[in-house]
């Protein structure tokens, strides 16, 4: 059960278009190959003003951040294409280049976090 935070900067005049959500969360489910209701995605929206860049000009970017956590982790070689295709859907639905998603791996959840109270073995 994949869970997928994506922090996103947002430009002044932007907000979180309806709909966005779920249909990150449906294209978000294809990479992983989750059933239905198996992949959760929660979305953080914050202004340009709250990110900087060291050297950077305030308000020039406006990356996405997406923190996946599995239960267990893809070999190296499947997270590198994976991540390849996360930047890809995040970065259209977004509206964002795909050079600008940065998608970061939590450590693997089995053993780690417990749902209703339960770990997953």
């Amino acid at each position: 059960m994949p869970i997928v935070d994506v922090e996103i900067v947002l430009r002044a005049d932007e907000a979180i278009p309806e709909g966005m959500v779920s249909e990150l969360a449906d294209e978000l489910s294809k990479i992983f190959h989750s059933a239905r209701g198996k992949t959760w995605v929660k979305v953080h929206p914050f202004a340009a003003d709250q990110y900087a860049e060291n050297g950077g000009k305030p308000g020039a970017f406006f990356p996405v951040f997406v923190m996946v956590m599995k239960s267990e982790l893809p070999s190296f070689e499947d997270m590198q294409n994976e991540a390849a295709r996360i930047s890809g859907v995040v970065a259209q639905i977004c509206g964002r280049p795909p050079e600008n998603v940065h998608v970061i791996y939590q450590p693997e959840a089995k053993g780690r976090v417990a749902f209703g109270g339960k770990f997953v073995s």
